[in-house]
């Protein structure tokens, strides 16, 4: 494998993204300011760029849309000696022997690409792996990252990090050395950009870790100013959620529309080396929401054909529909676990949006010999104490 050449194809990938949404704005004859902003009141602006010169701007409207940026947790030694989700393409080197740090879908998707690339590597893991995601398929998730050659340092954090002579990293716990890397990732969270702009200019509310309260509307504390995306407090942090919230604010501020962002059945994958693609509620919270008599689980083992002459992949994959027997066994929540699994639950995730119920599902003719189908197929009801059956037929 050769490393450079990789991440330079990434990054001229990048640049070549960057370069079109600058010219989509020119020829929507939009100014484009290639500056930092911050706020010098309500309406104004003063933009700063890279040698330091500055200007002010003024608008009747104002949309905070500044995103996140990793968080380094602040553990001694961390700045000088780890790198984030952000650096690691930027690497000149290959990162050899390498420790992620945290349990979250960017640790879990960082450490997956990184061992299949060859690299030996570890993940520490605080508690839980993706806390907040069904936790029956995040187990899944770490079982088969297991087996596929990732390692996990279970219950613990680092407390400090050390520069090798050589140029390593040593790596400490509370109980001492953990053990010397050549690269640290970091992927412990990350932190709104709010308190980056000077808010209090503008009389701008927020919690003081980055992020901003809105309405329902997207509105700050300020009639004139709001905020969507990763800024913003208890919002999904996922990029399509922001285009879209950005796409209805500027349908409802200047194209007539009363149409509210729906936060609610929003699909989204883990590009785990085996996908996790989800929408809805998982068990957890259906039984919070419903009423755990009120939820009736459908679950099945998936076996990909193009694994079935492979005796090692195993059972790995699999499908697990939640319904609510009190609207017809309606579909709250699909949870995926296999090849591709982004791809389908973007399909699937119309049908749930729409309100569709298990006999919807079962009514739709599968396409065999596809993933998929399984969705269709599944029949098997999920009773606590009792193990999956096996899977049969082809």
């Amino acid at each position: 494998h050769d490393w450079q050449k990789m991440v330079s194809s990434v990054n001229n990938y990048i640049k070549s993204l960057n370069w079109g949404q600058k010219k989509d704005l020119k020829s929507k004859n939009v100014t484009y300011y290639n500056k930092f902003a911050t706020f010098v009141d309500d309406h104004t602006l003063k933009l700063s760029d890279k040698d330091g010169n500055e200007e002010q701007v003024t608008a009747e409207t104002i949309l905070i849309a500044t995103g996140g940026r990793p968080n380094l947790g602040g553990y001694e030694g961390a700045e000088e000696c780890c790198i984030s989700s952000d650096d690691i393409f930027w690497q000149k080197k290959a990162p050899g022997k390498t420790l992620v740090v945290g349990a979250a879908y960017i640790s879990l998707e960082c450490a997956g690409f990184l061992t299949g690339l060859g690299f030996d590597v570890t993940v520490m893991v605080r508690s839980i792996l993706l806390r907040g995601f069904d936790q029956e398929i995040a187990d899944k998730i770490g079982a088969f990252m297991e087996k596929s050659g990732t390692k996990f340092a279970r219950g613990m954090v680092p407390s400090k990090f050390e520069k090798t002579e050589d140029g390593r990293v040593r790596v400490f716990t509370k109980d001492g050395e953990f053990g010397i890397y050549d690269t640290v990732l970091l992927a412990i969270g990350r932190t709104g950009c709010a308190s980056w702009v000077n808010l209090e200019n503008a009389g701008v509310t927020h919690d003081g870790k980055g992020k901003i309260p809105v309405d329902a509307t997207e509105k700050t504390n300020k009639d004139n100013i709001y905020a969507i995306g990763d800024v913003v407090q208890g919002m999904l942090e996922l990029t399509p959620v922001a285009i879209a919230a950005g796409q209805a604010l500027a349908d409802r501020l200047y194209g007539g529309s009363t149409k509210l962002m729906d936060y609610k059945l929003v699909p989204t994958t883990v590009f785990t080396p085996l996908e996790y693609g989800c929408i809805g509620y998982n068990e957890e919270e259906a039984f919070a929401k419903f009423g755990k008599e009120n939820i009736i689980v459908y679950q099945s083992p998936i076996k990909p054909l193009h694994w079935a002459t492979n005796p090692e992949r195993g059972d790995s994959c699999y499908v697990k529909l939640i319904c609510n027997k009190l609207e017809k066994e309606k579909v709250v929540g699909v949870h995926l676990l296999c090849p591709d699994a982004g791809e389908i639950i973007q399909g699937v995730a119309i049908a749930v949006r729409v309100g569709a119920t298990k006999a919807d599902f079962d009514d739709t003719i599968g396409i065999h010999p596809t993933v998929a189908e399984m969705i269709t197929t599944v029949t098997q009801v999920k009773q606590e104490g009792q193990e999956m059956e096996a899977l049969g037929g082809c």
